[in-house]
């Protein structure tokens, strides 16, 4: 039985010299499976030369690689618009998760300014650092209340005249 299989491969070793050592270990074999009955086995190497075969092109294999390639590239469109999509969703709802953060933080702090308003205008506390800085309720005769309506005949200390509108 002649058979050229080689699976290994030893730079050092010329061609002829592995085919060789490999008939002495083929033989080898053979002896012991027949159990003295020597058969030898040769093998023999057949150089073939395929330079002249050329390619036949086969239109219908050219046509299903391209709708194979268009295929996969209208589906790896398709996922990488649905990526797209995920991806600026879930940024949009982190996002949205941490204005809604600013917005407790804010209301926290609008809280805790009306708590410190509603603190420091408290009339006792008023009253205690007005005692504190030496000043006193006014008398009777000292509060004055704005008018509603200005008297014509009192002095104006500032008063502004619009332009008169041009003519033409």
């Amino acid at each position: 039985m002649a058979a050229c299989t080689t699976t290994y491969f030893d730079p050092g070793a010329s061609w002829t010299a592995r085919v060789a050592e490999r008939n002495a270990a083929l033989l080898a074999l053979q002896q012991l499976r027949r159990r003295g009955v020597r058969t030898p086995e040769v093998m023999f190497t057949r150089h073939i030369d395929n330079t002249r075969l050329v390619k036949a092109p086969d239109p219908v294999r050219v046509r299903q690689m391209r709708i194979f390639s268009a295929t996969l590239a209208v589906l790896f469109s398709l996922a990488m618009v649905y990526g797209l999509q995920h991806f600026s969703a879930i940024e949009g709802s982190y996002r949205v998760e941490s204005e809604k953060q600013q917005l407790d933080q804010l209301r926290e702090e609008n809280r805790q300014l009306r708590l410190s308003e509603a603190e420091l205008s408290q009339p006792a506390r008023i009253d205690v650092l007005a005692r504190q800085y030496g000043l006193a309720a006014p008398e009777p005769g000292q509060i004055v209340h704005g008018e509603t309506h200005a008297d014509p005949g009192a002095p104006v200390l500032a008063q502004v005249t619009p332009p008169p509108p041009p003519t033409r």
